[in-house]
């Protein structure tokens, strides 16, 4: 954690902003789930342990994370933005259930080379990219 943490302190000063202990408490509160989590989830946890931080503390700090290569958004298509880690994890892609909201992450490197593959017939430098599959899952089929 405190890799990330002079990772995010360093990005905030770069852009002329304070590194708050507020900032730190969202910081932490985010790292310390490993799920997809959306503002009002992560709202609820910071506010177990300091009720003084706002929603939009949150919020912008959790965009902060995100513009520094922390996290990154995850839209699920349920109108919700969901935040996961992204530095010290690997690629993954999505399977979601569009019943119960459920995302399961998802690794296959025969996916991923057939994607750079595909790039390198077309000429194509990819930067980043993205599979999100949306189905039913089994617990929901049944």
């Amino acid at each position: 954690m405190l890799k990330e943490i002079e990772i995010f302190e360093k990005f905030i000063r770069s852009r002329g902003l304070r590194y708050t202990s507020q900032r730190e408490a969202v910081l932490e509160a985010f790292l310390s789930t490993e799920k997809h989590v959306s503002v009002d989830e992560l709202y609820r946890i910071v506010g177990k342990k300091d009720r003084g931080i706002g929603y939009t503390t949150v919020y912008r700090t959790m965009k902060l994370l995100s513009g520094c290569g922390l996290c990154e958004e995850a839209d699920f298509g349920d109108g919700i933005i969901r935040y996961e880690h992204k530095y010290g994890h690997d690629h993954h892609d999505h399977l979601i259930c569009m019943k119960c909201g459920m995302a399961t992450e998802v690794v296959k490197q025969e996916i991923e080379e057939l994607q750079n593959e595909l790039a390198r017939k077309h000429r194509f430098m990819p930067v980043r990219h993205k599979l999100e599959i949306f189905g039913i899952c089994k617990k929901c089929s049944k």
